[in-house]
């Protein structure tokens, strides 16, 4: 894919719906006693693995553009697949699905592709163990597991390493199968889309700061969900809309969850100028985004921020390299064990660009202000990079090239397309 400096970008844009909200759209509603409808949800390769791992335990989905279908089996009903479940890349199927089949009453494997069974699943793991899953994995802790058919699960009070939406979110959906009541305590708030969908699907869920209790129950109940758009896939154009001179985009009906909003409020500190209109609130709220081309400085991004953008710290980066001063991400580790060592790869691509950035032990330090160039830009197959280095390469002076630009399918099939309809 070959970019070139951008001239200002202008439009009203919709980018694809929330990839979190919609994995557990298709979860829940297949966990559920009735039909869910869900509008918005992301044609993405990650989400239609989700489709894919519950269609081969006996759930119909039908699949349209106008919707998914999800006709639900109950928190009982689902059955042995024939043969191993198929994640793909998604860590959110992968972990979240340990949670549920920890208290299924038949064995099943699962694996992914070679990024997933080299991320590590001893988080998720351990508490489920905990509670009494039966479960076997390679070395232990990666995939492909065996989560066997075990004895009753048992409630528990968790405290958690790290915060994490997924690891919560398996403890939680393991907890609907105990005996008693599980709770789980965060170090810091993270996203809480699980929480929200189940008190609408009639689960008793119970928060109070980073305490989240949930009560086992006999079923969930359907109801249709209409997926916002993703915050995680507007960052990039907000980005690019900050740092391209002359640009003015709007980003329709996205997701604002307030554990979500951490690039809104780094961006915001940075100078940048954001303004929210149409805000409203159902199961979640969202409303409509505008960027303008605006004057970035540096800041520092470390402790609660973290797990509110942990999937916008690249973006955020390719920000930092065309704001003024430094700017320092600290505290994310866990940016380690993603899709890609996006740490690394991020250091390494904006160095290849011109840019002075330095890697540390739990993020990197970016001296922002110096022109940088076009270049040959790496994605390591991983969809985030892929995306941050595009929008980089709209403020590099030359010609830019994207290696690999299919892997941006994961989660946002149409990018280069919307990218191009802005007049990039």
């Amino acid at each position: 894919m070959q970019l070139s400096q951008a001239k200002p970008l202008r439009g009203t844009i919709t980018v694809p719906g929330d990839k979190s909200i919609s994995h557990r759209a298709v979860m829940f509603g297949a966990l559920a006693q009735g039909t869910t409808h869900i509008t918005g949800f992301l044609m993405g390769e990650d989400c239609l693995s989700t489709i894919d791992c519950f269609r081969r335990m006996g759930v119909s989905i039908e699949v349209s553009d106008a919707e998914v279908v999800v006709h639900g089996v109950g928190l009982h009903g689902l059955t042995p697949p024939a043969q191993s479940l198929y994640t793909g890349n998604s860590g959110t199927t992968t972990r979240l699905l340990c949670g549920i089949l920890a208290g299924q009453n038949f064995d099943v494997s699962l694996s992914g592709d070679a990024s997933i069974q080299k991320r590590p699943m001893g988080r998720v793991i351990a508490p489920l163990r905990q509670m009494g899953a039966i479960i076997d994995g390679v070395n232990g802790n990666y995939c492909p597991l065996t989560i066997h058919a075990g004895t009753q699960l048992h409630g528990i009070e968790y405290t958690m390493p790290v915060a994490s939406a997924q690891l919560k979110s398996a403890i939680l959906l393991a907890g609907l199968y105990a005996d008693g009541p599980t709770c789980v305590i965060e170090p810091a708030p993270s996203r809480d889309h699980t929480e929200r969908m189940l008190r609408a699907l009639g689960a008793q869920v119970e928060s109070n700061g980073c305490t989240v209790r949930i009560h086992p129950l006999k079923d969930l109940q359907a109801k249709d969900i209409a997926v916002p758009a993703d915050i995680s896939s507007a960052a990039f154009f907000l980005v690019a809309g900050a740092i391209v001179p002359g640009s003015e985009i709007t980003i329709q009906n996205v997701g604002i969850n307030p554990t979500r909003t951490g690039i809104l409020d780094v961006l915001r500190d940075m100078g940048a100028d954001i303004t929210m209109t149409n805000v409203r609130d159902d199961m979640e709220p969202v409303c409509d985004l505008t960027i303008r081309a605006s004057k970035l400085h540096g800041t520092t991004i470390g402790g609660d921020l973290i797990p509110r953008l942990i999937d916008e710290l690249p973006v955020l980066a390719v920000a930092a390299a065309f704001a003024e001063g430094e700017t320092r991400i600290c505290d994310a580790q866990e940016l380690k064990v993603k899709e890609s060592n996006r740490i690394a790869a991020m250091v390494t691509e904006l160095t290849r660009a011109g840019a002075d950035a330095e890697e540390t032990e739990d993020g990197m330090i970016i001296r922002g202000g110096k022109p940088l160039h076009g270049a040959a830009f790496e994605t390591y197959h991983d969809h985030r990079i892929a995306m941050s280095m595009a929008v980089c390469a709209l403020g590099c002076t030359g010609e830019s090239e994207i290696v690999n630009p299919d892997v941006v399918a994961i989660s946002y099939p149409n990018f280069f397309d919307t990218l191009s309809a802005l007049g990039g």
